[in-house]
């Protein structure tokens, strides 16, 4: 019992980690620019990363694993921190984080299309309105305006919300399709190594060069966004293999409000009342969701299936 208890608290701190890192990354790309910084900080991740769990042994993994898994994760890691580098400011990072977090609810859609899963639609309906009317929240920060709201603030940055979006739709892919592929493998050093290769091959041919030089903060904060994000992985790693899976499901789907939380502490940004209550009913719905496909006749490793592609 002790031990469960400790890979738990690995997953609890992982996504704690993950919730915080991802606006370091902003900042680093306030530093660096949105392509070099994101190939900086992946850089620095798959360095930690192959540090933490050793060089990656590619002839251990099956060939559609790489193909497929690889090309899927690393478009969603360049939607991701694209997403956050292209934002207009501070506050619009966390709102495209938040659109970002719509993934678990593509997840489960994408299990029952699969017909991995079966759901109670009485939970499932209401879940996904609520899961999209809090997106729409957050993107509009206003109950009052709600629909111009969000049209007005989509339009003033296309972009990032659709790179956002995007990337929610693609890690529910990869969520869905990487379990059979990887035949019990873990190539997440080899993934961070792809992405962090093609940031720089985009960053070399478009000639984005850096947006400020490099100073003690600058690299420091790099190093933060970098090793956050690997142990963050580390951690999950070690948590889903021996600690308490539906408390670590449950505690995933909490992510919108730890991201929310730390968007205020470390971007210093002033969200509006619109923004917790969309982050809210983004909760919320992404639960009633997961509980919608959580049968009686189901095996406790349906959970863990989801569980194990987490961010």
């Amino acid at each position: 019992m002790q031990t469960q208890v400790k890979f738990t608290i690995f997953g609890v701190f992982a996504v704690l980690l993950w919730s915080a890192v991802l606006h370091i990354v902003r900042i680093v790309s306030e530093d660096f620019g949105p392509i070099g910084g994101a190939a900086l900080v992946y850089s620095y991740a798959a360095l930690f990363l192959v540090a933490f769990s050793g060089l990656p042994k590619i002839k251990n993994y099956p060939k559609r694993y790489i193909l497929i898994g690889g090309t899927l994760f690393v478009c969603y890691e360049l939607c991701l921190s694209l997403s956050l580098g292209f934002a207009n400011s501070r506050t619009q990072s966390a709102q495209v984080l938040i659109v970002n977090y719509l993934w678990p609810l593509f997840t489960i859609i994408g299990t029952l299309l699969s017909k991995q899963a079966n759901a109670k639609p009485m939970l499932l309906v209401p879940g996904s309105l609520l899961a999209f009317i809090g997106v729409c929240l957050v993107v509009s920060g206003d109950l009052s305006y709600l629909f111009n709201g969000v049209l007005a603030n989509v339009v003033s940055n296309p972009l990032a919300f659709f790179l956002a979006f995007s990337g929610a739709i693609i890690w529910a892919i990869y969520c869905n399709l990487t379990k059979s592929m990887a035949n019990g493998e873990n190539a997440i050093s080899l993934f961070f190594i792809f992405t962090a290769c093609t940031l720089w091959l985009k960053w070399y041919l478009l000639d984005a060069g850096f947006a400020s030089g490099f100073s003690f903060s600058s690299v420091f904060l790099l190093a933060l966004a970098g090793g956050g994000m690997a142990l963050g992985y580390g951690l999950w790693n070690k948590a889903i293999i021996g600690g308490n899976m539906i408390l670590l499901a449950a505690i995933s789907y909490f992510t919108p409000v730890f991201s929310g939380v730390f968007a205020a502490l470390i971007l210093g940004v002033n969200l509006q009342q619109g923004f917790w209550l969309g982050v809210i009913s983004v909760t919320i719905g992404s639960l009633l969701c997961w509980q919608s496909t959580r049968l009686k006749d189901q095996q406790p490793n349906s959970v863990q299936s989801v569980l194990d592609n987490t961010e």
